[in-house]
């Protein structure tokens, strides 16, 4: 039976293989995403399994996912140890429920953004994007605060026309 050899990266070969600079590696290794061991220099070294946890914090940023959401996603796997292929597929299985939510959430929030858009006041009722406490709301729909801002320049301009006030 082969023996697995163990391949160690240091901090340069895993920053660019991994497309990443040596700052963000130290960044990721201090947020617990990834981990090293050191040599009898104080040199850090990494395992080849840390190159695709940073492809899934990589691919995770791209699509809006916080590095906290990445790490308690990680969480499920071994501490530093190598994560098998049946640990992979437990932190997916327990990941994709999330994911899922937040891709259902985003296609709402296409498809409802156009009529808040369109109305340039968030207070229709029927849009869930609305403030829940716009008392306004209840009038009518539309730009409300076009109208205070009216008025407000209205006397504004009437205050200037008028003698200046003293105040002491």
């Amino acid at each position: 039976m082969q023996e697995s050899i163990q391949q160690w990266l240091s901090i340069g070969q895993l920053a660019e293989r991994s497309g990443v600079s040596v700052p963000t590696v130290r960044f990721y290794e201090e947020k617990n995403l990834i981990w090293s061991t050191r040599t009898t220099g104080n040199q850090r070294r990494y395992q080849r399994a840390m190159l695709r946890r940073i492809a899934i914090i990589k691919i995770a940023q791209q699509v809006g996912i916080s590095l906290q959401q990445v790490y308690e996603a990680f969480e499920v796997l071994p501490k530093h140890q190598v994560a098998s292929k049946a640990d992979w597929q437990k932190m997916s299985q327990q990941w994709q429920q999330q994911l899922d939510a937040q891709i259902t959430y985003l296609l709402q929030l296409r498809q409802q953004l156009g009529s808040c858009i369109g109305c340039g006041c968030l207070s229709l009722q029927q849009c869930p994007l609305r403030n829940p406490d716009d008392q306004l709301s209840q009038q009518s729909a539309g730009a409300h605060f076009q109208q205070v801002l009216m008025h407000l320049d209205h006397f504004t301009a009437s205050i200037a026309d008028d003698e200046p006030m003293n105040i002491a």
